[in-house]
């Protein structure tokens, strides 16, 4: 089956095709298997309609690099680029207008923040606060700037931890970023790919920042803006850097595998606008010359330069908050090198990015939404009168059943990473089984016992085979009796089978 087009824009990759009959189901799931009672299944079948006509989905976004500087003695090294908040979805609004009716005026509304890392007690006085103002686009932002991990932490990773408050002390919930690795310093040797924790490859994101003479208060990012490129002094984006064949013209730009290394053309593409920079060679900086005869891989914070390719001597450069081309120099005793100036050399660092997405406009939750559960896989198995699938992930619990669009899924929570439910029948769908012709998908989502919907970028398609397109017989010689009639329509489903596919 081919993806539909407009969903691969999320990189969707169909799981591998497995047969499934899809026939009336003759025997019960194991009594180990959790499903609501049938009124609270009506109303949360009722609120999900509702969520699906209207998604008030609210997002919490963090962006935090994938390598932190160790501090020694006194000095704070802070995180560079500073972890990054952003809050995003209508469901906020939402969330304003219910507390506008519930007479706590505007200023209950506003969301504020604590960030620290993960070993710090509970105490706020070790963490840093966050206030978040709304940009143009609508989006929160806020930003932990004075954050760093001392000499005294013999940690070599940890995660970075959120926790979000209504401004009327109500909590929204506890938010973990991805695991962040500990360096002691940038490495000054020549990097091996028998060690990659610290190479960079194509595809993965990174960031990229200059210091003016490596002043901490002239930081500058690399970000985008009103789409274009911009330098700034308070917000940096996440670029996807891609390995190019420069064999081959700029308008194809075919994207290759495998580790960035100096001397390769390259292409940065930001991840939330879209906004590409032409294609690059990237250059090792040594002392502010850039040099073209190195062939080895990129490592974390190393400094390095981008140069136009096809250009001559033009250089990606920053000039206060712009981002504009330098010619640098060439060296008459060194035809190695090049002199750059100093908003041409770049500090390189490789970027994480963890999405939370939950929607409690239509839920009656008290609780906090943590933890919120984040879908990574599915595995389908089984087959015959069950099909089963698993939920691979995490921060999964036992309050959590898995729905199919609006059909819930009888679920058994198997660990902090596993759910495992039963595939609802087609039918549920208010299709009929035997006369099933084209592809059905529905969203996954997760709820919790409190109504409170958790969604995913995940969907679940039934789909026909080849053989039962529309045009085609399906049966033939169909037998006037009832019972031969459906035990033929089994038979030919049980050959023909049908295809349950997962995508993202």
């Amino acid at each position: 089956m081919e993806m539909d087009p407009q969903r691969q824009t999320g990189a969707a990759v169909p799981a591998e095709p497995l047969t499934h009959p899809c026939r009336p189901r003759s025997r019960s799931p194991p009594r180990c298997w959790l499903r609501s009672n049938p009124y609270q299944a009506s109303l949360l079948r009722d609120s999900v309609r509702r969520y699906l006509q209207l998604p008030a989905d609210q997002t919490v976004l963090i962006l935090h690099a994938k390598v932190a500087q160790k501090s020694y003695g006194n000095e704070k090294r802070f995180f560079c680029p500073p972890p990054c908040v952003y809050l995003s979805g209508p469901g906020w609004k939402l969330k304003q207008e219910q507390i506008k009716a519930r007479d706590l005026g505007e200023a209950g509304f506003r969301v504020c923040g604590y960030m620290g890392l993960d070993s710090m007690s509970s105490s706020l006085m070790e963490t840093q606060k966050l206030n978040f103002e709304e940009q143009p686009d609508a989006k929160g932002f806020s930003c932990a700037k004075a954050l760093y991990i001392s000499d005294t932490d013999k940690r070599k990773h940890f995660r970075l931890v959120l926790r979000l408050f209504f401004s009327n002390g109500q909590e929204i919930g506890t938010f973990h970023s991805k695991l962040i690795k500990v360096i002691s310093k940038p490495s000054q040797k020549k990097q091996s790919l028998k060690n990659t924790d610290l190479c960079i490859s194509s595809g993965s994101k990174v960031s990229l920042f200059n210091r003016l003479r490596s002043q901490t208060v002239s930081t500058r990012y690399l970000s985008v803006e009103g789409g274009a490129f911009i330098a700034s002094a308070r917000q940096w984006a996440a670029f996807t850097l891609h390995l190019a064949d420069e064999r081959c013209a700029r308008s194809e730009f075919p994207l290759r595998e495998g580790y960035i290394r100096y001397g390769s053309v390259v292409q940065l593409v930001c991840t939330a606008t879209g906004v590409t920079l032409p294609p690059l060679i990237i250059r090792k900086v040594m002392k502010q010359y850039a040099m073209l005869d190195v062939d080895e891989p990129i490592s974390q914070l190393h400094k390095c330069a981008f140069q136009f390719q096809g250009s001559d001597r033009m250089y990606l450069c920053l000039s206060t908050e712009k981002v504009i081309q330098f010619q640098a120099s060439p060296c008459p005793k060194e035809a190695n090198r090049e002199l750059l100036n100093d908003g041409s050399c770049w500090t390189i660092i490789s970027t994480e990015t963890v999405e939370y997405t939950f929607s409690e406009s239509l839920a009656c939750v008290r609780e906090p939404v943590s933890p919120v559960p984040l879908i990574a896989a599915l595995q389908l198995t089984g087959g015959g009168d069950v099909a089963m699938l698993e939920v691979q992930g995490e921060y999964f619990h036992a309050h959590l059943k898995v729905w199919f669009g609006d059909v819930e899924a009888e679920t058994m929570y198997r660990s902090p990473k596993s759910l495992v439910c039963v595939v609802p029948d087609v039918s549920a769908f208010g299709s009929d089984w035997r006369w099933l012709r084209y592809p059905i998908t529905v969203p996954l989502l997760l709820i919790r016992d409190d109504g409170l919907i958790y969604s995913s970028s995940f969907t679940f398609t039934y789909t026909p085979e080849q053989s039962c397109i529309p045009g085609q017989q399906v049966l033939s010689d169909i037998p006037q009796d009832s019972d031969k009639l459906l035990d033929s329509i089994h038979q030919e489903f049980t050959r023909t089978n049908f295809h349950l596919f997962m995508q993202t």
